[in-house]
């Protein structure tokens, strides 16, 4: 009895496991939505950057890429008010030493992509 519990269990999970990898396979990948495309080939200068100085309208310039960090504030690791003095700002000196010569975390570079709005353009 045990046999063929342990044989049905087995089966019956590599046909889950089978169902999920055919289900990978025939839908449809998500698309990025126009609005996303449209905001991240948008383009701003140090200027527009500037008016977004505050803790729940934070924008900076990282690498020539405009990041809206306003929603990412609250779930920074160490304390928001470090970031938030760098709001409205050009800030990769600050992103890339941390100001005390240390860089991010390559968790931190991989972030940044979800929070690009757009490209600095000059004034």
């Amino acid at each position: 009895m045990m046999r063929k519990l342990f044989i049905f269990s087995t089966l019956l999970f590599w046909l889950i496991v089978l169902g999920f990898w055919l289900s990978n396979i025939w839908l449809p990948k998500p698309q990025e939505s126009k609005s996303t495309a449209v905001a991240i080939n948008k383009s701003y200068t140090l200027v527009e950057v500037a008016r977004h100085n505050q803790q729940n309208n934070c924008w900076m310039v990282i690498g020539g890429s405009v990041y809206d960090f306003s929603t990412y504030l609250p779930e920074h690791p160490a304390d928001p008010a470090i970031m938030l003095r760098w709001c409205g700002m050009e800030a990769t000196q600050a992103f890339e030493t941390k100001m005390k010569g240390r860089s991010h975390s390559s968790y931190a570079t991989q972030l940044l992509p979800k929070y690009r709005i757009g490209q600095l353009v000059g004034d």
